[in-house]
């Protein structure tokens, strides 16, 4: 399906090379006040093209809002925005129009569907996350009214791994790196991968703070299993955790829970959720990227015909592409947690009473 999220639900539309690509998002509150600079900013941290680090693409990504906003505010009707491709370079795929690359997603999707659209992926490529950006800038917007935060950044690049986090430089980097004492080494990996026609794989480290306690629907729309499902709807995306994730499976009892005091928990191995809902602490993820599949080596691969041959992939591609992917991480967890604000008011009567009375 197209579409995500409950009381907050946007679907998307457009492929990579087609004429635009945008999304619908419906629910939002009105009286909601669109900044259509902050939303373009958003995709300006998206977009292709900015540097070395990245695919050589260049798209503007300018939004334009279509409906759903009157006088700088949202109307409570929905939200459609729509970015048009200006830089669409087709011919670059001729030569897999019945090849399939490995690693990506033509092989499944030729089989499902029994069509290819080889124009870059299609539907599949992640030129599509640009709306999910959109849609999350005003997911963002929403939150902020609220304090509620998203952030993020890059934790590890090639196995190089951050030691601290500092979400605040990321704005300073321009692979979004969480810490400028290895950033060049992840940098450097980068660039020695892309001088070998390679790619590396990464790691986007995401926390929202200040969300409210209480978000989460049990049992069976966790605010964790939630947060996961969006997160592997992202492209390249191959595992997500969930505040120590897998390095509680090593750990005691002892040392993985959180004990409280009056002022709070003490520690976060939780990641801010217990039993499927928010618990007031930072809620943190780590989001694992695959390394880019599009890489400039010869290949073995098969066509849609069932014939084995050897193949090099032409384009332009990202050799990390966690970088750009971070971007997408921040929105579809704002989007989330907007989603889960909205459905957790009505949890209590009291609150149900003090709305309407």
């Amino acid at each position: 399906m197209n579409s995500f999220g409950q009381k907050l639900r946007f679907s998307t539309f457009g492929e990579s090379h087609g004429t635009a690509l945008g999304c619908v998002l419906d629910g939002v509150p009105a009286g909601l006040e669109i900044d259509e600079a902050f939303i373009q900013n958003e995709l300006d941290r998206r977009k292709p093209g900015k540097s070395e680090f990245e695919t050589a693409r260049k798209e503007a990504d300018k939004v334009e809002i279509l409906s759903g906003v009157f006088e700088g505010k949202s109307t409570g009707t929905p939200i459609a925005m729509v970015i048009y491709n200006t830089n669409q370079k087709s011919k670059d795929y001729s030569n897999i129009k019945d090849v399939f690359r490995p690693g990506h997603a033509d092989f499944t999707y030729f089989h499902k569907y029994g069509l290819r659209d080889y124009r870059g992926g299609g539907r599949s490529s992640a030129r599509e996350t640009a709306a999910r950006v959109a849609a999350g800038a005003i997911a963002k917007l929403m939150l902020k009214e609220l304090d509620v935060e998203v952030l993020s950044g890059i934790s590890e690049v090639a196995g190089i791994k951050a030691e601290k986090f500092n979400y605040a430089g990321v704005k300073d980097s321009i692979i979004y790196a969480l810490d400028s004492d290895v950033e060049q080494a992840q940098k450097d990996a980068i660039l020695e991968a892309k001088k070998r026609h390679d790619s590396v794989g990464g790691v986007s480290r995401v926390v929202v703070k200040n969300a409210p306690i209480g978000l989460g629907q049990p049992l069976y729309y966790k605010l964790d299993g939630v947060l996961a499902d969006a997160m592997m709807g992202i492209n390249a995306v191959k595992a997500v955790e969930i505040g120590d994730g897998c390095l509680s499976a090593k750990t005691l009892g002892s040392q993985n829970n959180d004990q409280i005091r009056a002022n709070g928990f003490e520690s976060n191995h939780s990641g801010g959720i217990l039993g499927g809902i928010s618990n007031g602490d930072d809620i943190v993820l780590n989001v694992y990227f695959k390394p880019t599949p599009s890489i400039f080596q010869e290949q073995h691969t098969i066509t849609t015909t069932n014939e084995e041959v050897d193949f090099s992939l032409k384009g332009r591609h990202d050799p990390c592409v966690a970088i750009r992917g971070t971007i997408v991480c921040e929105a579809m967890a704002a989007l989330v947690i907007a989603d889960m604000v909205l459905l957790n008011m009505g949890s209590k009567m009291d609150g149900v009473v003090k709305y309407y009375k």
